[in-house]
């Protein structure tokens, strides 16, 4: 079963983060992303730009317009995600809890209900 894992953020929460405790803090997280890579569990985890460089794009007459955007109406944006492949329900909670920042913030977790066949 597929699940994607998300993590919200604001520039508010990473400015207030101290400078001095960021290694340690990507040291967990690295940790993290081993472990469950090397179980086969972990597919990808990736962290996002700023919000504010962020584009939103539509196609007009054919070819793509790029604006500035999104303009977000909360102070939360989503930072980063993780897709998982585990064999239940029950371990992706476990998993998605064992994020280094859980104890702070929720993770949102999402099964993936369709994916596109692969060639």
């Amino acid at each position: 079963m597929k699940y994607l894992l998300m993590i919200y953020g604001n520039q508010e929460k990473w400015d207030a983060f101290p400078a001095e405790e960021w290694p340690e803090a990507v040291a967990k997280q690295d940790a993290f992303n081993t472990r469950y890579r090397e179980s086969g569990e972990l597919l990808g985890a990736y962290g996002l730009g700023d919000v504010v460089t962020a584009k939103l794009v539509r196609r007009e007459n054919g070819v793509a317009a790029v604006t500035d955007g999104p303009y977000i109406e909360t102070k939360e944006y989503l930072a980063s995600f993780y897709l998982l492949d585990v064999a239940s329900e029950e371990r992706a909670y476990e998993i998605a809890a064992d994020i280094p920042f859980a104890d702070a913030d929720p993770v949102e977790l999402w099964p993936i209900l369709h994916e596109a066949p692969q060639p």
